[in-house]
């Protein structure tokens, strides 16, 4: 049996990145969404007003997104070397950020149902109470954006994404965006008796919110369904191999295995085979693929 250590022939399998400022901040706001939520929703049902329920049942999926960002973040954290995941938790941001996503266009589905429901059938709505509540929820929201900014904008550039903390800075900023049009229809119904405008922010509202959940899950979908890297950037590897003597590249795989690592495995045809670090060498350009596995084939037929 071989006892020599082959350290430096084995690859990191760690790609999750861990962002512990964005995962407090995300508690931060947690308590402050469940507070506002409870206080819109109980004043939303007393007063009458559908644009300050949407934006309490609104707050409340936020809140369950935001206990899957923690959660997310803690599962990443806790099983970073965990051997049973091939590639270690690099895409439990992902998928919490793709869970987000589908919570936020859920809500978008009941806000329409619910706004319909009301154009058709009007309620009494008691304005000045309402526009109070509403008032402060916004000034919750546009805090609880700020508490997210600085930590989804620093992920951002550089090439590193953390879908899990843009998902939630998307959620909050779905709030102020609700908050606002509440205030607006309230507005609109108090001082020139458009009632009506209150249903029909929370259908305008839900249609915003619509487009930036599909813009999420286009994000995050092809990442967790191990969508390939761009032709382009394939092509180029391919091109740097098969020009070095007469290798042929019969299979390659590139995948993300995290927000922002790929892993790839190349098979080569060759006459005149050479070490596998020989050609790991030739791709060293390619600074995107963060795990590379190579095999070479020895062709023996004539050229």
């Amino acid at each position: 049996m071989n006892n020599h250590s082959i350290n430096k022939w084995q690859q990191s399998h760690d790609f999750s990145r861990q962002n512990r400022k964005g995962e407090r901040s995300a508690y931060y706001v947690l308590v402050l969404t469940v507070i506002t939520m409870v206080v819109e929703i109980i004043a939303g049902t007393i007063y009458g007003s559908m644009a300050l329920l949407a934006d309490g049942w609104h707050m409340g999926t936020h809140a369950v997104a935001f206990m899957i960002t923690i959660f997310a973040y803690q599962y990443a954290r806790k099983n970073a070397n965990n051997a049973s995941f091939t590639f270690g938790t690099g895409k439990a941001s992902v998928l919490g950020g793709f869970s987000s996503a589908i919570a936020l266009g859920l809500v978008a589905l009941i806000m329409i149902g619910e706004s319909v429901h009301r154009l058709m059938s009007p309620q009494v709505i008691q304005f000045n109470e309402a526009i109070l509540v509403a008032v402060i929820g916004l000034l919750v929201n546009i805090f609880s954006v700020f508490l997210l900014k600085e930590d989804h904008h620093h992920d951002g550039h550089a090439h590193h994404h953390d879908h899990n903390l843009k998902a939630a800075y998307f959620h909050v900023l779905a709030d102020a965006f609700t908050s606002l049009l509440a205030i607006f229809a309230l507005l609109a119904g108090k001082y020139w008796g458009l009632s009506w405008v209150d249903a029909v922010m929370g259908i305008v509202g839900s249609v915003i919110i619509t487009k930036w959940a599909i813009g999420l899950i286009k994000q995050t979908g092809p990442i967790l369904m191990d969508a390939s890297i761009e032709p382009e950037y394939q092509n180029q590897i391919i091109s740097t191999l098969e020009m070095d003597d007469d290798n042929q590249v019969s299979d390659i795989h590139i995948w993300k295995v995290s927000a922002d690592n790929y892993a790839a495995m190349i098979s080569l045809v060759t006459h005149d085979p050479k070490p596998v670090e020989h050609y790991k060498q030739l791709l060293d350009k390619f600074d995107k693929i963060d795990h590379l596995t190579i095999e070479v084939n020895h062709c023996t037929e004539k050229h």
